[in-house]
């Protein structure tokens, strides 16, 4: 088996300017970097991750928090985190722990401080138990998905965009009796996203005069939390709406189920948006406003191995585009 000095003897410079080539840390002249690439090629030199980090003095892992390991959006994202660390030579040192948990807290008081990691990638960061303020304190270079604050950089969608845009697309119907569903009351304190998403429906409704009819039905932001807060709702004939925002396309799917098992017609007696384009919405003809879970993952690895080659540089606020997608769940409302 080639060595990396085999490697470097081949290509004719040292050890570490080798290692550096190889591991694309630190500044090697374009024709030396050929010149290692192409001996390695030659000898099948495979690099060994805990040799590379002796050389290079890092660690080639990269730290990712999320809260939840079975939800779409999230595998979605790891997915796409993944291929980018394993295209760019990283592993991946995945914490899945859900908020409010005394592991969760051990996490960020204990466990991240003593681990060395090249840079953290961080999903679904609670402000109020300020852990974004811990992890800056971590000394990491450091990308969140979702949440964003001044001096950390962020990949996210415009989450006040996309809820404000599925509000006009049921207003430019004709609805005006709009509830927004599965908000949580406390979100601004809890989930960075979905506080955007409840400001971005109250702007549309306010913007089309439509203050008064402005409501949340609070519940958890998946299919059993919309079901369950879709037929709380909708069992209320005389404050039924005639069309439903849901925080995200599980509550809307959820929402979904419940209209139908009250006996009430998506869309003739009831239109529902949702926001993602989840796996299943084709397959339930969800109208939503679609983002890219894999692409927010690549972007965050992208930004972040920026900010490893230079840890001094600029925060960022990475923001990819959402498009509404219309299919057949919402309709004019029924006279």
């Amino acid at each position: 088996m080639s060595t990396i000095a085999d490697v470097a003897a081949r290509a004719g410079v040292s050890k570490a300017t080798a290692s550096r080539a190889l591991s694309g840390g630190g500044y090697v002249s374009d024709a030396a970097r050929t010149r290692v690439l192409t001996a390695a090629s030659e000898l099948d030199y495979i690099a060994h991750s805990s040799a590379m980090s002796l050389a290079t003095g890092r660690s080639l892992s990269v730290g990712v928090i999320l809260p939840a390991l079975d939800r779409w959006f999230f595998t979605e994202l790891l997915a796409g985190i993944q291929d980018e660390l394993l295209a760019s030579g990283l592993d991946l040192v995945l914490y899945g722990i859900g908020e409010g948990t005394a592991e969760r807290a051990r996490l960020f008081e204990k466990v991240l401080p003593r681990r060395r990691l090249d840079g953290i990638i961080a999903v679904g960061i609670q402000p109020s138990a300020r852990e974004l303020e811990r992890l800056v304190q971590v000394d990491s270079p450091l990308v969140s998905v979702g949440a964003y604050r001044e001096h950390t950089s962020a990949v996210s969608i415009d989450d006040a965009a996309a809820a404000r845009i599925a509000t006009e697309h049921l207003i430019d119907l004709g609805h005006r009796d709009i509830v927004f569903l599965c908000g949580r009351a406390d979100a601004a304190t809890h989930a960075y996203g979905d506080e955007q998403r409840r400001a971005g429906y109250r702007s549309a409704m306010t913007a089309a005069d439509l203050e008064s009819h402005i409501r949340f039905a609070e519940g958890a932001p998946t299919m059993p939390g919309g079901y369950e807060a879709g037929v709380r709702m909708l069992g209320d004939r005389q404050h039924r709406p005639t069309a439903v925002l849901a925080v995200c396309d599980e509550a809307a799917i959820g929402a979904m189920i419940a209209a139908r098992r009250l006996g009430l017609s998506v869309p003739a007696e009831l239109s529902i948006v949702g926001i993602d384009d989840h796996e299943h919405a084709e397959m339930f003809t969800l109208t939503t406003v679609r983002q890219q879970p894999r692409a927010q993952g690549r972007a965050a690895v992208e930004l972040l191995r920026q900010h490893i080659k230079a840890p001094d540089a600029a925060s960022v606020q990475r923001v990819l585009p959402s498009e509404l997608v219309v299919r057949a769940s919402t309709a004019v409302p029924r006279a």
